[in-house]
């Protein structure tokens, strides 16, 4: 038993690699150009807030600003996102999804629908309540 412990980091890691490819398969097979996670993060923070500075983006997706600023320049030159200054504080940039945007985050929640239900297959509602606990928990053992 407690070697099966030892090994459920390495069973996280492997399920993200899983996860990872999953998605990239049907992001190509859709036409999609193949973003990593931290992309996807950005674009689905700001389909729920309308727009976020700099700052605020890269508390939500727990990086530093500077790696949010070349993930946030990648999805502008890709046209999914824009950058604006903001009108209070010159020194912030508002970034908001444009309709393109809008677009690859209706398209991507289709996968994100196929992604829950290949995960959760065999999970009873029960089961998917108590293991995004534990993740919670575990999350917060390392904040």
């Amino acid at each position: 038993m407690k070697e099966d412990i030892r090994q459920s980091i390495s069973k996280v890691s492997h399920i993200h690699s899983e996860v990872a490819a999953f998605l990239a398969q049907k992001l190509s097979s859709r036409g999609l150009p193949e973003l990593i996670s931290s992309h996807g993060n950005i674009l689905f923070q700001l389909s729920i807030n309308e727009a976020l500075t700099m700052g605020e983006l890269a508390k939500k997706i727990n990086r530093d600003k500077s790696t949010t600023t070349v993930l946030v320049r990648k999805l502008e030159k890709a046209g999914l996102v824009s950058e604006k200054t903001a009108e209070k504080d010159k020194r912030n940039k508002i970034i908001s999804l444009t309709e393109k945007g809008r677009e690859y985050n209706k398209i991507t929640s289709n996968i994100s629908d196929d992604l829950i239900q290949t995960f959760y297959k065999d999970f009873t509602p029960q089961e998917q309540e108590q293991f995004f606990n534990f993740l919670i928990r575990i999350e917060k053992n390392f904040e």
